[in-house]
């Protein structure tokens, strides 16, 4: 009996010590907590199969009342949002190089007219079919809303045609390869960046060594330059063989230039090792820094950043959040390089963003160098 009381008093004690540790690590306790809870918010609305608010231009070379009839049919439902009405289809180009547009519908000239005759009007539809299953959903709104009207229209079954046709840009073959390579080189790069950037930091910091830096004759920058410098070359290497294996196993097209791919890797390779070595800086072990990689980089390029659900799916409380979310930016220069063959004129706000990301990132990592110095 006195023994078992021993046991017992003993392991009261081991839990009671246990709790007061984690009680005592309070950047432990509140990753630990809120995981479970970001996780099931953000996966239960970024994971969602229908497309709203799709971003459609009208191609309308001589208004009339069908066309105008069609342009507020669209223009009524909340699965498209009208972002412009050009004469000429050549007008639409700019609008899906620079992502403006997803969809497009061109009318014919004349249009009411032929309708009035009782001829066959034409209606091309025009999808943006980067994103395979949402260009296959919009598409499918496009048709249902024409063919809608043609019912309401049809005094006599057959005696009205609209005829649509339907062509798709960019990824024409609708390959799902085509979609996902550009996602996950952005996925890939913040592993090997953010997540084992942090990791490693946090890991010196345990055994000391990075005390012994922070009191040596290096200046914080001086000693993130020595940590960048080798996972940055590494992460440029990583960019190199994603791209040479997304052309050479999934046959994923490299329309643009393939300089101007390699240099927003790497200005996105700096912004999440900028991101890593913060986290490592505001975290005291390798499992919260772990834990906060996960939540801060690794959730957000996977869920909100086009990589996988499309961001329209999102409610606008996250799609807000996706816009401080570096995968973002990636994944729409990565995609664009690669399957529309733009060039910087039309991915300078992008990289822009990321720039002005890895500056302020870089300036709070240095900051919390300081201060630990300090």
């Amino acid at each position: 009996m006195m023994a078992f009381r021993t046991r017992s008093s003993a392991l009261l004690g081991l839990l009671r010590k246990e709790a007061y540790h984690i009680l005592r690590d309070r950047r432990t306790l509140i990753v630990i907590t809120l995981i479970p809870i970001v996780q099931v918010v953000i996966f239960g609305y970024a994971i969602r199969t229908d497309v709203e608010h799709v971003r459609l231009a009208i191609v309308d070379p001589s208004p009339d009342s069908a066309t105008l009839a069609l342009r507020s049919r669209f223009g009524a439902t909340d699965n498209f949002r009208i972002v412009g009405v050009v004469p000429r289809s050549a007008d639409v180009d700019r609008l899906f190089q620079r992502g403006e547009a997803q969809e497009a519908i061109v009318f014919e000239p004349g249009f009411a007219a032929r309708l009035g005759q009782g001829l066959p009007a034409r209606v091309q539809i025009i999808t943006d079919a980067t994103e395979p299953n949402t260009g296959s959903a919009i598409q499918a709104y496009a048709l249902q809303v024409i063919q809608e009207y043609e019912r309401e229209i049809n005094p006599a079954a057959g005696t009205i045609r609209i005829v649509p046709q339907v062509r798709t840009r960019f990824n024409p073959t609708r390959d799902s390869s085509n979609l996902f390579v550009p996602g996950l080189m952005a996925f890939v790069l913040t592993i090997i960046s953010s997540l084992m950037t942090a990791i490693s930091l946090t890991r010196e910091k345990e055994m000391g060594t990075l005390e012994t830096l922070l009191v040596s004759p290096l200046r914080p920058w001086h000693i993130i330059v020595g940590k960048v410098a080798p996972y940055l070359l590494i992460g440029f290497v990583s960019v190199i063989g994603v791209i040479v294996e997304a052309r050479l196993v999934f046959n994923v097209p490299l329309r643009g230039s393939l300089a101007l791919l390699l240099a927003e890797g790497l200005l996105f390779i700096l912004v999440s090792l900028s991101l890593g070595i913060l986290i490592s800086a505001r975290t005291s072990s390798q499992r919260v820094a772990m834990f906060g990689a996960m939540v801060g980089t690794m959730l957000p390029t996977m869920l909100l950043s086009g990589f996988i659900f499309p961001l329209e799916s999102l409610p606008w409380p996250l799609q807000m959040v996706s816009f401080v979310v570096p995968a973002r930016w990636f994944v729409t220069v990565a995609r664009s390089i690669m399957l529309k063959g733009v060039g910087l004129t039309y991915l300078w706000r992008e990289t822009l963003v990321l720039v002005v990301m890895a500056l302020v990132l870089l300036t709070l990592s240095t900051r919390s160098f300081k201060e630990r110095l300090e």
